[in-house]
């Protein structure tokens, strides 16, 4: 198998000229790349992002989702911006917009597509860790895509790009009854049958957990803590915030990352071939995801934008560039003595975000060998 092209414009601007700046470096690779081969005039384009938390504001800067925005409408596409509830879906888009994530800014409409409940999907076929899943129906309905993704650290995935944007982000919220099993949830849970564990003799009463809680259902009732297991959501909050590991919902690491692979699949198989496209961001690198309600400081200096039409190149060559860069002062990375040459994701998480991009390449979607061409 050839490599496929990954192209890569540095975040080093050397010239005081709009042109050779980030910003005019990018714009100048989505008109070289032809985004009209990747889409038919007058069709909605997805443009799949994270919106960020509250106190979350290291995400995609608006300036850049404007430059595809601009470059989809100028191919005869009509864009739209979307992501999944996080938290409940109109206090997502009140941090989205509070983020800049809005049609003013970005020029596009931005919209849920999962719905302001999380409960709008389809289900779709997707391999023997879930069976199924349930796609977000603006995504499964579009008929092509631009995948955006802000790559950083991630506590489950060990890296976040443009597989787990679509493995996670590309499922809906599914709050109803026990459906959780079939969305976002079930991918963060599916190996555990969602159960969390607490440990009363660690526990100090501290109540993070339960103020970190998107859908408040988790509590503490006569100091036992409880949580209501219809309403949760499974997304880890809780047991990532608590300072005595006194919860913990158990990881089955193999099973997890081949359930990203399979949960990417599936969304990837409501698309036609060649209809979407991937552009990883490589900016304000946290370590953690941006759906925490807070955002620490780079791990390491910023590298660039990366875009490619296979999935799995594009995160191999995201990670690799990652992995040749050496930690910043004064971060998470520092804290843990990481060293230059160290894989700083594992050390920072403990855990290999290498074996879903593996996972992914085995079931088709795309080839780890890569050529990087330098814009």
């Amino acid at each position: 198998m050839k490599p496929s092209k990954v192209y890569y414009v540095s975040a080093r601007a050397t010239k005081w000229s709009y042109k050779e700046s980030l910003a005019g470096r990018f714009e100048s690779l989505l008109k070289e790349i032809e985004i009209a081969g990747y889409l038919k005039k007058k069709e909605p384009v997805a443009l799949k992002m994270h919106f960020g938390s509250e106190g979350a504001h290291r995400i995609i800067r608006p300036l850049l989702i404007r430059k595809v925005v601009d470059a989809v409408r100028r191919a005869g596409g009509k864009p739209f911006v979307t992501d999944t509830v996080r938290i409940k879906g109109l206090d997502y888009l009140k941090v989205a917009n509070e983020n800049g994530i809005n049609e003013h800014s970005c020029g596009a409409p931005v919209v849920l597509a999962d719905g302001i409940f999380g409960n709008d999907h389809v289900s779709v076929p997707s391999g023997e860790e879930q069976g199924e899943v349930f796609v977000a129906s603006a995504i499964h309905d579009a008929p092509a895509m631009v995948v955006l993704s802000h790559f950083k650290g991630h506590v489950n995935a060990g890296i976040g790009g443009a597989i787990k944007n679509l493995a996670m982000g590309g499922l809906s919220g599914a709050s109803r009854d026990h459906d959780w099993k079939h969305g976002r949830g079930g991918m963060h849970a599916h190996h555990t049958a969602g159960k969390i564990e607490w440990d009363r003799e660690r526990c100090s009463l501290c109540n993070q957990c339960v103020e970190i809680c998107p859908l408040d259902s988790c509590a503490f009732v006569n100091e036992l803590w409880e949580y209501n297991t219809k309403k949760c959501w499974r997304c880890g909050r809780c047991t990532r915030v608590c300072p005595e590991d006194a919860l913990n919902m158990p990881m089955d690491e193999d099973r997890f990352h081949q359930g990203m692979a399979e949960s990417t699949r599936a969304v990837l198989s409501t698309f036609k071939k060649n209809r979407v496209l991937y552009i990883n961001f490589l900016l304000e690198i946290q370590p953690e995801c941006d759906c925490m309600p807070g955002a620490d400081v780079p791990v390491i200096q910023d590298l660039g934008i990366l875009v490619s039409d296979d999935i799995v190149a594009v995160d191999q060559a995201s990670y690799d560039l990652i992995r040749q860069s050496p930690p910043l002062p004064g971060s998470m990375a520092a804290d843990q003595g990481i060293q230059t040459g160290d894989d700083i994701m594992v050390k920072l998480h403990q855990v290999n975000g290498q074996k879903h991009i593996d996972a992914a390449c085995t079931l088709g979607l795309g080839n780890r060998e890569y050529t990087l061409i330098d814009r």
